[in-house]
């Protein structure tokens, strides 16, 4: 496989003046008369000397071939001359950013979910992003598409699905993005290409899930509060009743302590207000 290959071209002014004198030969020669002369000075003038300039702009650079053989990368900017028989393309060195289509897909428990992700790419090795694929625009696009799927496939969409998973596309958006950027860089280093930065711009389920479980997330929300009111109801009936009973207050029977938690009980874990009742008589008539 070809690899890059930095060259350093002279300085394209000095060829610049050269064609601008040449220019002027001829001039003068086809005004003295002098046809075949001034012929001469402007074929080797327009075929040997200007084709070879080449402009480089900042984070560009020109991939150089010469009768199909890689002649290396001029990366630095400026105005240069390069052999004029060689083909110059160029290479554009600058980020790119890849905003990816929303796929649909299964995640690793079989649920259909939406999927999209933002990539930004640039090209390391000249050579390899010309010599190596067709065309490396169209191989990122379908390679990071692949990546994406194959990150879907490798994880739960949440821990509702599966509890024992130690990430997920949801709540594990840092290591997902970690993940994503190391699987890219391995299937685009054949093209020369690093990926700077890969994150989840787009995660939900498809629709014809999503009614239910959003259901499914709002009862697992509603059970864990309840569950830690009820906790929390617990501990505060206990700590009352050892109060109690550490200063004398009231000596209760099991009867009365049974009756006595089970209305606090009710009092901190109803979701409406307490409405109060007057009792009196006593618990025994």
């Amino acid at each position: 496989m070809q690899t890059e290959k930095v060259t350093t071209a002279p300085s394209g002014y000095l060829a610049f003046i050269l064609v601008l004198v040449l220019i002027g030969a001829a001039a003068a020669a086809f005004y003295w008369q002098q046809p075949v002369v001034g012929a001469i000075i402007c074929v080797v003038n327009f075929v040997f000397i200007l084709p070879g300039l080449a402009i480089v702009n900042p984070n560009e650079s020109k991939v150089l071939t010469l009768f199909g053989k890689y002649q290396g990368t001029v990366k630095q900017d400026g105005f240069f001359w390069v052999n004029p028989f060689t083909v110059k393309k160029k290479v554009s060195l600058k980020a790119y950013n890849l905003n990816g289509q929303q796929l649909k897909v299964n995640d690793s428990v079989g649920n259909p979910i939406e999927i999209a992700a933002v990539i930004v790419w640039q090209i390391k090795d000249t050579a390899k992003a010309v010599f190596a694929v067709e065309n490396y625009l169209q191989y990122v696009n379908i390679q990071s598409e692949a990546a994406v799927r194959h990150l879907a496939n490798s994880f739960p969409y949440d821990h509702i699905e599966d509890e024992n998973a130690s990430i997920t596309l949801r709540g594990g958006s840092e290591q997902v993005g970690i993940l994503l950027v190391q699987e890219l860089n391995e299937r685009l280093e054949r093209a020369g290409i690093e990926v700077l930065e890969a994150r989840i711009s787009h995660l939900a389920y498809a629709p014809e899930i999503a009614h239910a479980m959003l259901q499914r997330q709002q009862a697992s929300a509603i059970i864990s509060a309840r569950r830690l009111i009820v906790e929390g109801a617990v501990g505060m009936v206990e700590m009352a009743l050892q109060k109690m009973e550490e200063k004398n207050i009231i000596e209760l029977d099991e009867e009365r302590k049974a009756a006595m938690v089970s209305n606090l009980l009710v009092v901190l874990c109803g979701d409406k207000s307490v409405s109060p009742i007057v009792n009196t008589g006593t618990l025994y008539h």
